[in-house]
């Protein structure tokens, strides 16, 4: 599927504008020509003068063009609401989103960032600035993590290693908040510079897939491979009520991501309405406490109900897998205490998957509310 090009002095003439050549390890050649685009699961084929499904890569002049040099969306937020929570606990992450999806989600919570490029009434104007200027922000606010989140991070991935590799140089960390809809290239070109990799497995049904704008294979290779790669992964699963919220498909994502590794942390959080989906109700706790049950049966070590803190018990803490001690206590987003040594439990030893600084801090406080980064 390809679009044309717009050609009035719109937003998307104007992010034409401000893009680089394509990484030639997401580009293919095609027999006749044309070019094959590798950053997405979609693989578009996309001849001259269109964009691919994504609305924002496209060719001009035989060049596959990415987008490059501006950011729709800075702020500054606890690494947990990413959410990462078996990585550098209590601390903060810089955040950062360009526009635009390979997905068309109707319950998308960043959908003024993510659809802008196909609904008129998502309006979010880019920041045009340089991976210097992110980096010194992060620097500046004291955060550890660089994140490319907000809108679909592989469609942008040119732009975030720019930034990523700049941050690497001062001691910086990358992160994806993704939908997963990879390909084994954009994989290995991103592996270098990304450590920390969250993965919405959003269910269990290819149906369900196709019709938010993927496949469910792709998205569960993309964990596969993920692994394989040595990333440190944490999945969500946004609960909708209807949609994915039955004891049987529950189960077969936790059974799947059982196989893959029973460290995988699972986060099963609430949904609320918004965007095009309103008529849901609000997941109730029940359901996330349900959801808990059916990881933990499943043989998953690590599993936190979220969006609704304070009201899962100690279902959002992080429990040494040996004793159960209670190793990381939160509210939220929030680090109450953390009893950790290094990767392992302050109280027996036991190794704890994840990727722990030698220093955490032992508590964070806050809002929740995004802090502007000062860019």
């Amino acid at each position: 599927m390809v679009l044309p090009i717009a050609d009035s002095t719109s937003l998307r003439a104007l992010l034409n504008e401000h893009t680089a050549l394509a990484a030639p390890e997401l580009t293919r050649i095609e027999p006749d020509g044309t070019l094959r685009c590798l950053a997405c699961g979609h693989r578009c084929r996309i001849k001259e003068g269109r964009h691919g499904v994504c609305r924002v890569r496209f060719t001009r002049d035989g060049e596959l063009r990415v987008p490059f040099g501006y950011a729709a969306s800075i702020a500054i937020d606890p690494i947990e609401k990413k959410p990462f929570f078996h990585a550098y606990p209590g601390t903060d992450a810089l955040s950062f989103g360009m526009l635009g999806c390979d997905f068309h989600c109707g319950y998308c919570q960043n959908w003024v960032t993510s659809q802008t490029l196909r609904d008129d009434r998502a309006v979010a104007e880019p920041r045009f600035v340089t991976a210097e200027k992110l980096v010194q922000a992060a620097l500046d606010n004291g955060c550890r993590v660089l994140t490319s989140t907000y809108n679909e991070p592989l469609i942008t991935s040119e732009w975030a290693v720019e930034v990523f590799k700049t941050g690497k140089q001062a001691g910086l960390v990358g992160s994806y908040v993704s939908n997963g809809n990879g390909t084994p290239e954009v994989l290995e070109y991103l592996r270098p510079y990304v450590d920390l990799y969250k993965v919405d497995l959003k269910a269990f049904r290819d149906k369900t897939y196709r019709e938010l704008g993927g496949t469910l294979q792709n998205t569960l290779d993309t964990i596969r491979r993920l692994k394989e790669l040595d990333y440190w992964v944490e999945i969500v699963t946004l609960i909708v009520p209807g949609l994915n919220d039955s004891v049987e498909e529950l189960t077969e994502i936790a059974d799947f991501l059982t196989g893959v590794s029973p460290d995988i942390p699972w986060h099963v959080t609430a949904f609320h309405p918004d965007y095009q989906m309103t008529d849901p109700p609000r997941t109730p706790v029940e359901t996330l406490l349900r959801a808990y049950e059916i990881g933990r049966s499943a043989g998953l070590r690590f599993v936190y109900p979220g969006n609704l803190p304070g009201a899962v018990g100690e279902c959002e803490n992080t429990h040494c897998p040996d004793c159960r001690e209670i190793l990381i206590e939160r509210h939220g987003f929030f680090v109450v205490r953390n009893s950790m040594r290094g990767s392992c439990c302050g109280a027996c030893g036991a190794t704890v998957p994840g990727v722990w600084p030698e220093n955490s801090p032992s508590s964070s406080v806050g809002t929740g509310i995004p802090r502007p980064a000062g860019v």
